[in-house]
């Protein structure tokens, strides 16, 4: 029998990167792309390579091209750190687990390295087929650390917990990464909200700007621990913008939400100007000529907005498509349940 599992991409609504510093993140997945892992039983662990993965070329453009979009490593090391992490979570927690060996393999077509948590959502569906395969449950809580974990303990890719805690519950989560709370119990105060069906979103990406989110995690980590303090104010008003952002949600006050978003990436550039490519500001400086909101979806590479009406979602997607930028409405998922 063939076990699948499913993850999305995730797009940050406010507040990041404050997730990683104890403040509080709006953020949910959509499943217009999507990973598909499959697992199956075989005599032995067999981790199977896909487009990504492949170290044989056509020519050196050919090479160029796939390296430009993949950067050197693919999935096959996300992968094998899940299952590595869900060996040692079992025999940290006592579960006993069948001697059964497998075979697994992933399908992507998120866009690759641009904010979109394209890497944790191949670690969240290899998880979630792997934990079906030996049929042990875990809660969302402690899954979303399992993949963190998986990345920043196994790979050394910095990163905080926002994107998988999306992942592992698969609806809109307002996030509260209090000091006191995750010290405590290892994790933050997550509670699922609704977005509003009339609040009208874009997601828009470029495939020219593939980065990891290392570059930008790395230079912020230093100020913060250093105890930079326009680093401390900022990452303190990205958790109140995400305050006012919950409340402007509940309330459907659209207007306000533009102008929470069009914030978050000022703000932005004001603690992390340094981190910010030319390319990544034009993007948001376009969008926002064409009428709407924007900030980034996570560390660069893509934006997320709002837009007023179809006339304006046509213009943008028009205007940024002569930029090699392609604009999409996001559909959201909200079925809260792990695929």
């Amino acid at each position: 029998m063939i076990i699948t599992g499913y993850a999305y991409p995730r797009a940050a609504l406010i507040g990041n990167p404050s997730d990683g510093y104890f403040g509080k993140t709006i953020a949910f997945v959509f499943d217009n792309y999507q990973v598909k892992v499959q697992l199956y039983e075989t005599p032995e662990i067999n981790f199977i390579p896909s487009s990504r993965d492949y170290t044989t070329f056509a020519d050196l453009n050919d090479l160029d091209e796939k390296i430009s979009s993949y950067g050197y490593y693919g999935g096959i090391r996300l992968l094998k750190a899940a299952a590595r992490k869900f060996f040692i979570y079992c025999k940290e927690n006592g579960l006993s687990i069948p001697r059964r060996n497998f075979s697994i393999r992933y399908e992507s077509d998120i866009p690759n390295r641009l904010g979109l948590a394209g890497s944790s959502a191949i670690i969240t569906a290899a998880l979630r087929a792997i934990f079906q395969f030996y049929e042990i449950t875990i809660s969302n809580d402690e899954f979303a650390n399992l993949v963190l974990k998986a990345e920043r303990d196994e790979l050394s890719i910095p990163a905080g917990l926002q994107d998988r805690v999306a992942q592992a519950y698969n609806t809109p989560v307002f996030m509260d990464f209090d000091r006191e709370h995750m010290e405590k119990f290892g994790y933050g105060i997550y509670q699922p909200i609704a977005i509003p069906e009339n609040l009208n979103l874009y997601v828009a990406y470029r495939v020219d700007l593939a980065e990891g989110s290392e570059i930008l995690h790395s230079r912020l980590r230093e100020d913060y621990n250093a105890g930079v303090p326009k680093v401390i104010d900022a990452v303190n008003e990205w958790a109140d913008l995400t305050v006012r952002m919950k409340e402007a949600l509940t309330s459907g006050d659209c207007s306000k939400v533009a102008k929470l978003i069009d914030r978050n990436f000022d703000l932005r550039c004001e603690v992390c100007a340094g981190s910010i490519s030319e390319k990544n500001r034009r993007m948001v400086e376009i969008a926002r000529r064409c009428g709407a909101s924007a900030k980034f979806t996570g560390s660069g590479g893509a934006i997320i907005g709002t837009y007023e009406d179809i006339s304006m979602f046509e213009q943008l997607r028009t205007t940024l498509k002569k930029f090699d930028v392609e604009v999409i409405r996001p559909s959201i998922v909200t079925s809260g349940k792990g695929e």
